[in-house]
């Protein structure tokens, strides 16, 4: 409680502190008025958010919820005031202390949130600000052995150095994209040229969640008056001075060097200038905004993240051409569509691969809960777990069971039930002997994780119910799972996390040491085992055979971090894969976010105002 409450007046703290830290964002990055201002509201709404999904957890009376300990707060420049008070606000909610390391390009707004905690009660050793380069001091720093987790925003090559550093480090990074917007034949193509540029230009493209290509179906990008609207409304950007309120593009952090510079500079084959940047004035900060026309796959422009202001436009025969376009990048941050077809923006949502979609609407700007925020693929290193969402603070929190979960209602048939169903009949029968303990957990487990299946992870869940807008958070299976056994796992270990791989739909591969015999792999072995490994592959393979293994993988399941061998943590952090390690519970609602990846979707599905055929629906006509 007094925590909330201290929390509470953080949030009132940055409330009064609004005009002061937009100003330092515009001092100290160049960041335009608007932008910031946007930037301490979604601060807010962590403060006062994430307090109240930590207790939640805490009111869960079966459960033990403590801190996992020392934190490391490592936030980038590009949002200097929403991104760290996340970080930090999260790992405050959930008991822990925080070290924060601040970009050395936002010193000074760093400088001011860490006054705001500390007058709000916020000790200076639960919260400590610690400047400092991110080259061998910050390395030191996230790679100590007594840090326990690291919540990062920055670039994937900075999350795998850490991962490489110290390969059982525990970090939750959102890592940057390649985002793309969709624009198909069907599209109120005005609408669409609006939005993009809220996407692709704001804060100079200096945004993860940018829009940075632009694929066009055939139709759309052969229309001379789509591509000049686009042309004209882009030319028309003011660009300049954050203090001069009229400009809608402010200056880059650093003068463009890199990825950014050849993109800026240069075109690549088949390619052409539909609006050519340049710098404005004598300023190397300051670019007008540039158009790509004819990017081509598989190129420089198509694959690579260049964060500054340039959108690379493609050409796709189909929407299933555009979605492989996008698709191909390797990234999975944000998507946007824009049309008009309920059946393409249907297909749309079941084929790209990104973990905050948008239709009709820009691809920036998410909100916290409304549009929890966080992606797949190589925009995300660690758990995965959005931002914004009512799960983001339990990957801090240090989970244990001091009695079983309640009794769980389940609404749907499964073939565990029937199964857990007949384990509970044997248990009160007295036929499983030395394993009944074991199995009558395992019951439990499998009740429990089928009912929060059912009622929390698989129903696409819309806390806001807005009047024009649809945003869905829904959760899918996190792909080719391993949940791999070592000599130490219990029955109830091993079961739970079979189950709970199969309830949420994921590709299971049971992972068996060669050598190992014991009462588990006996049980696996006979009829109980064989319908429990019903569509499971099993592999009996050494620790090496696993780690080679692990490119076809997405996530790994041990019971117990000391479980994992080096090998495999080296293994996994040169490939960037998640290996979830927390200790096995019974409680589903816990134990199921290590098998879902969360998607948000957003839908502006009115028509200037006019809700069309969802009026008709309201109203029942």
């Amino acid at each position: 409680a007094e925590r909330r409450t201290i929390l509470r007046r953080v949030a009132e703290g940055l409330r009064a502190a609004r005009a002061d830290l937009i100003g330092a964002a515009a001092a100290n990055t160049g960041k335009l008025f608007g932008e910031s201002d946007i930037e301490v509201s979604e601060a807010i709404d962590f403060a006062t958010y994430y307090p109240l999904s930590a207790r939640a957890f805490e009111q869960r009376a079966h459960l033990q919820v403590q801190g996992k300990g020392l934190g490391v707060v490592v936030s980038p420049w590009n949002f200097p005031i929403a991104i760290p008070c996340g970080g930090l606000l999260a790992a405050l909610a959930a008991g822990n202390t925080v070290i924060f390391k601040p970009s050395s390009e936002a010193l000074l707004v760093a400088w001011h949130l860490c006054q705001v905690f500390w007058a709000a009660g916020v000790s200076r050793s639960t919260l400590q600000f610690l400047p400092c380069s991110g080259g061998r001091e910050g390395g030191h720093l996230t790679g100590h052995p007594e840090v326990d987790f690291v919540i990062l925003t920055g670039g994937t090559a900075t999350a795998l150095a850490m991962l490489q550093q110290r390969p059982d480090l525990f970090l939750a990074s959102e890592t940057g994209g390649k985002n793309s917007t969709i624009v198909t034949a069907l599209a109120d193509r005005e609408q669409a040229v609006r939005n993009v540029i809220v996407s692709a230009f704001g804060h100079g493209g200096q945004k993860c969640s940018a829009t940075s290509l632009l694929i066009l179906e055939k139709e759309v990008y052969n229309d001379p008056h789509f591509k000049e609207v686009l042309v004209d409304a882009v030319r028309s950007l003011p660009v300049g001075s954050a203090w001069d309120f009229v400009n809608r593009m402010g200056p880059l952090i650093h003068p463009p060097a890199g990825a950014l510079q050849r993109g800026l500079t240069r075109l690549e084959p088949g390619e052409s200038w539909a609006l050519e940047p340049g710098q404005h004035g004598d300023n190397p900060h300051l670019w007008t905004p540039g158009i790509k026309w004819g990017v081509q796959p598989g190129s420089f422009t198509h694959l690579t993240e260049l964060f500054g202001p340039v959108l690379g436009v493609m050409r796709a025969d189909t929407l299933d051409d555009a979605v492989d376009l996008a698709n191909q990048t390797g990234y999975g941050l944000t998507a946007g569509i824009e049309s008009l077809d309920i059946r393409e923006t249907d297909h749309w949502q079941a084929t790209i691969r990104a973990g905050n979609l948008y239709i009709n609407r820009p691809t920036t700007g998410a909100i916290t809960l409304r549009q929890p925020f966080g992606g797949m693929g190589k925009s995300a290193v660690g758990p995965a777990i959005k931002a914004g969402s009512p799960n983001y603070v339990a990957q801090f929190i240090a989970f244990s069971e001091v009695a079983s979960p309640p009794a769980s209602v389940i609404g749907e048939e499964h073939a565990l039930l029937a199964l857990a169903q007949r384990w509970q009949r044997k248990c009160r029968w007295g036929q499983l002997g030395r394993l009944r303990s074991e199995l009558q957990k395992s019951v439990l487990a499998i009740q429990s994780y089928l009912h929060y299946a059912q009622t929390e992870f698989v129903p696409a869940q819309d806390h806001f119910h807005l009047r024009g807008q649809d945003n869905h958070l829904r959760h899918l299976p996190a792909g080719r799972l391993a949940v791999c056994l070592h000599p130490d796992d219990s029955l109830f270990e091993t079961i739970a996390r079979l189950a709970a791989a199969r309830i949420s739909g994921c590709q299971v591969t049971l992972s068996c040491p060669p050598d190992l015999d014991n009462d588990t792999t006996h049980f696996l072995e006979g009829d109980e085992g064989r319908v429990l490994l019903q569509d499971v592959t099993v592999l009996h393979q050494t620790a090496t055979q696993l780690a080679q293994m692990l490119p076809h993988m997405h996530r790994l399941r041990y019971a117990d971090p000391g479980r994992v061998p080096q090998n495999v943590y080296a293994a996994a952090a040169q490939a960037g894969l998640y290996i979830a390690r927390a200790p096995v519970l019974m409680d589903g609602r816990v134990e199921l976010l290590h098998y879902y990846l969360g998607q948000s979707i957003s839908h502006s599905y009115h028509r200037h105002g006019n809700l069309g055929q969802r009026a008709l629906l309201r109203s029942g006509g």
